[in-house]
């Protein structure tokens, strides 16, 4: 199986192209830049197959998929800068729908499957009941409503296609809280941050099995995919952070997303089911505790911290 991957400088497309071929498997990546600019840690996506593509190119996107001569598309790509969304929705909009809906109109003449990945920001985040893959969308930002559009030109076009909506991601290729918390505790003793704000991290190393474990199948639809383990703030997770990553000393303070202040609001319920998963055969991803420290090895191996 030969597959095509979008935003492979990103933190989920890094982590997915080295899964399929660390499973025998062929990728082909892309991303915006002339040659891969992802971290140069000598894993596989560094020597993998490489295009450069802008998705907002129709003609390139239909020609780039074409010449590849691949079996589906794992579309990682997206623009995800929550706050700066707020300044330039067209722009946004151009890349998250219309660089998504380019790449499905390609694998329905293909006749191939394609996976898309969303967002919680596809819901308005009131209440406290998990939110089901089936529920309405209603986005309350810039980078919500053009993930939305995402989901909409995926499904108006395609039959073949999966859907998985992750939350508050981080991976070794990219910025992301744990790192920003672990970076701001060598220069600060008090932090504040949010506890109105409850949902569930995922580890893309984990998603992207489950990832492979999919793009395999024809058991398309909707998912819900974070890892597992109870749901928390963001607070409870700075305080995570700060234990495994042996910065103890720094007293995390919380605060509600009124008083933090973001240019974009935030959804405050971010619970999403998860059951689907295992519903549908597939194995659920490991705890986020356990994903935590995992990570947080990483980070120590490599001299981060």
């Amino acid at each position: 199986m030969r597959v095509f991957v979008t935003g492979v400088a990103g933190q989920l497309g890094h982590d997915v192209v080295n899964e399929l071929i660390s499973r025998g498997f062929e990728a082909v990546g892309t991303d915006l830049a002339p040659a891969y600019a992802g971290v140069q840690d000598g894993t596989a996506v560094t020597t993998a197959p490489y295009v450069s593509l802008d998705i907002t190119d129709d003609a390139a996107v239909d020609r780039v998929i074409r010449e590849a001569g691949v079996d589906a598309v794992i579309h990682c790509a997206a623009w995800t800068a929550v706050d700066k969304a707020e300044e330039c929705e067209d722009l946004v909009r151009r890349i998250n729908a219309g660089g998504t809906l380019s790449i499905a109109r390609v694998c329905r003449s293909l006749d191939i499957p394609m996976m898309y990945f969303s967002t919680d920001y596809v819901f308005d985040g009131q209440g406290t009941r998990p939110w089901e893959p089936e529920d309405e969308r209603h986005p309350l930002g810039a980078y919500g409503r053009t993930k939305a559009e995402g989901e909409l030109a995926v499904i108006s076009t395609l039959e073949k296609f999966f859907i998985l909506r992750i939350a508050w991601v981080f991976g070794v290729n990219g910025k992301n809280f744990i790192r920003t918390m672990l970076r701001l505790a060598k220069t600060h003793d008090t932090l504040r941050v949010v506890n109105d704000q409850i949902g569930t991290p995922t580890y893309t190393c984990d998603l992207a099995r489950l990832v492979v474990d999919m793009i395999t199948t024809d058991k398309y639809g909707i998912y819900h995919v974070t890892n597992e383990g109870s749901y928390i703030s963001w607070y409870d997770f700075a305080c995570a952070i700060m234990k495994e990553g042996g910065a103890s000393h720094v007293t995390v303070t919380p605060c509600t997303s009124e008083e933090y202040g973001a240019q974009a609001v935030r959804p405050y319920n971010s619970r999403m089911n998860r059951s689907r998963i295992t519903e549908m055969g597939f194995t659920p991803l490991p705890t986020w505790e356990d994903a935590l420290k995992r990570y947080v090895a990483v980070l120590r191996e490599t001299g981060e911290i």
